[in-house]
């Protein structure tokens, strides 16, 4: 992360893997991802792939922090093709987290999938013992994420049609503003 940001602490470099150096394809996308431009990475299984979006992500939240204009709200959208894929990045992103909390900085995530408990009473998905396993800044519920929408947000392709269309869900995405596609549209209806 050399000569990407002067203001980063040694903590945060070091929770983002900085004892080792990155690998070519990794170091090109976060440069490129933090210049402002667009990148596709495609490579094999294991090859690092997650830090070539995740750091971005990461030293986006935290320039908003240390900005001090870091509030709660969908930064990242992490889509994944079934709900395996995004457990492994939630125990991923705990990781992380609970060192940048310990040291640096808190950011939000939240893993929203069909398996998501909507509150701690939640008997139809398996809500108990869930919050034995948070992390500082995770989001376990359903009602905690509209309440209070993580900087990343955990789901798979068919929840994110759900999260689009369905009403209760409009926090996660719309600040707050359920009506504003209403208000320009009057036709529009959901």
């Amino acid at each position: 992360l050399e000569g990407i940001d002067s203001r980063f602490d040694a903590s945060f470099v070091n929770a983002l893997g900085g004892d080792r150096p990155l690998y070519k394809h990794q170091e090109s996308a976060v440069r490129s991802v933090v210049s402002g431009r667009n990148i596709v990475v495609a490579t094999g299984t294991g090859s690092g792939k997650t830090e070539s979006f995740l750091i971005p992500i990461l030293i986006h939240l935290y320039r908003e922090h240390l900005a001090n204009t870091l509030k709660p709200g969908v930064r990242a959208l992490v889509l994944y093709p079934m709900n395996a894929l995004a457990n492994d990045q939630r125990d991923r992103l705990a990781k992380i987290a609970q060192v940048l909390d310990e040291e640096v900085f808190r950011f939000t995530f939240g893993q929203y999938t069909g398996d998501t408990p909507e509150s701690p009473k939640d008997r139809n998905r398996a809500s108990a013992g869930a919050s034995d396993r948070r992390v500082p800044g995770e989001l376990l519920y359903r009602s905690e994420m509209r309440a209070t929408p993580p900087h990343i947000l955990l789901t798979n392709f068919s929840m994110l049609e759900y999260l689009l269309v369905r009403p209760n869900d409009s926090p996660l995405f719309d600040d707050g503003n359920q009506d504003i596609d209403a208000d320009r549209n009057p036709n529009l209806s959901l």
